[in-house]
């Protein structure tokens, strides 16, 4: 049996450098065709710019300015009556920062639309507010996460950072370990871990 102290030690072989990682594929979107999207087309002929489906889910692309109308047609014209959920997402590279993501969900027909669009930053977009009163705290999450202010909105402010928050949170510029240090240290008293 071999002594392990004498044993020669053997170098192990050097890692290989991780790969690259891989460039996101495209989404495989498919034209979205039916009679509720010739009726949206004839309503909106030149403020709609998409209709596609992505893995059985229908969207549309519209203009900023037309999305509170699109979003009551919806719901009085087609039963899209409860808005789900609205969310935003960031590419700060582009000069149309902000994608503007409304989910609405039809009762009677059970199904779901999105309705997308693109916004600068600094570029208020209408409440929706006035059609679907969900509307309320999903603009406030997104205004607090995102900085997008809704226009007329009934009482645009904070709803999951404190109030005195500086910065939002799910900006891709927001660095992971940043923190409103100032407002740790007067509201806890407490220095800051990170």
């Amino acid at each position: 049996m071999a002594d392990p102290q004498n044993a020669e030690a053997k170098p192990k072989p050097a890692a290989a450098p991780p790969a690259a990682p891989k460039a996101p594929a495209s989404m495989a979107a498919t034209p979205w065709e039916d009679e509720l999207t010739r009726r949206l087309a004839e309503q909106y002929p030149d403020q709609i710019t998409e209709f596609s489906t992505y893995l059985g889910q229908s969207f549309l692309v519209a203009k900023p300015a037309a999305v509170v109308s699109i979003v009551e047609f919806l719901k009085l014209e087609a039963d899209f009556d409860y808005l789900a959920d609205l969310t935003a997402v960031d590419y700060p590279k582009r000069s149309e920062r902000f994608d503007l993501v409304y989910i609405l969900y039809s009762f009677a027909r059970n199904e779901r639309i999105r309705i997308k669009t693109r916004i600068a930053d600094g570029e208020k977009i209408e409440s929706v507010v006035g059609v679907h009163l969900t509307a309320n705290w999903l603009e406030r999450e997104v205004y607090d996460m995102f900085g997008i202010e809704f226009a007329n909105h009934p009482d645009l402010k904070r709803i999951l950072m404190p109030d005195g928050w500086e910065g939002h949170p799910l900006r891709k510029d927001y660095g992971i370990l940043q923190m409103d240090n100032r407002w740790v240290k007067e509201n806890l008293g407490i220095e800051s871990g990170q």
